[in-house]
């Protein structure tokens, strides 16, 4: 098991770790920083090191039960078992994760559609709303995404119970990922008054640490579906 570091606190930048798996695919540690690939988000990168040697992680994966595994990148030599680590973020790229996470939460505030779809990058992200017309006004689908941003809401995780979410089946807006079952409780992400849905990534604790964005070209994919693309804007 590794401990979910990122769950606790989305802003930590390095930590300490001990390695209890090891192998040319992978690093395991007892606690991770790095969040693992899931949901649309990719997984983290950065570097580990230890008395005598570092390792550069290319990416961040899940492995089996509730190991999270770290990728080495091409070329690292993994550090053995039992080795204490430091582990530090590349943090521009998971903070660029949070801003565009978050900046989608509301996407799908500005756009009540289901979502059949979506993907985060450090720069842009996308959603896929089940629309089978475009919408007529572009710009003021931006203009109301960028006043939730601007109107500084508290970011905010809470936990419920499986059979809460079963009584409030609209509380899930993506047709394509289900949130994680088997452990019991729903994680939460909450955003002022305007949104609360499932979600397991990180987040920025307020909503204007996103910063102005832009919406591109509105895309059709598919018979009924339409991709939204959102820009940082700076």
């Amino acid at each position: 098991m590794s401990a979910p570091l990122f769950r606790e606190d989305a802003y930590l930048r390095e930590a300490r770790g001990l390695v209890v798996a090891s192998s040319a695919e992978g690093v395991v540690l007892d606690a991770s920083l790095f969040y693992p690939r899931g949901g649309g988000q990719p997984g983290d990168a950065g570097r580990i090191v230890w008395d005598g040697g570092e390792m550069a992680v290319a990416d961040c994966v899940k492995g089996e039960g509730d190991a999270i595994v770290l990728v080495p990148a091409e070329g690292a030599v993994p550090p053995p078992v039992g080795t204490q680590v430091l582990q530090h973020l590349d943090w521009d790229r998971r903070f660029g994760h949070m801003r565009v996470h978050t900046a989608l939460h509301l996407l799908s505030v500005v756009i009540p559609l289901p979502v059949s779809g979506g993907a985060i990058g450090a720069e842009k992200g996308r959603l896929d709303f089940d629309m089978p017309e475009a919408p007529e006004d572009k710009q003021a689908l931006e203009d109301r995404l960028n006043e939730l941003i601007a109107a500084d809401h508290a970011v905010s995780v809470e936990w419920i119970e499986e059979a809460e979410l079963d009584a409030n089946p609209g509380l899930v807006k993506t047709m394509s990922v289900q949130p994680p079952r088997g452990s019991g409780r729903i994680r939460l992400v909450r955003i002022g008054d305007v949104d609360l849905q499932p979600c397991g990534g990180t987040h920025v604790a307020r909503t204007g640490e996103i910063g102005r964005v832009r919406l591109g070209k509105i895309e059709k994919k598919g018979r009924q579906n339409r991709r939204v693309t959102v820009h940082l804007d700076g």
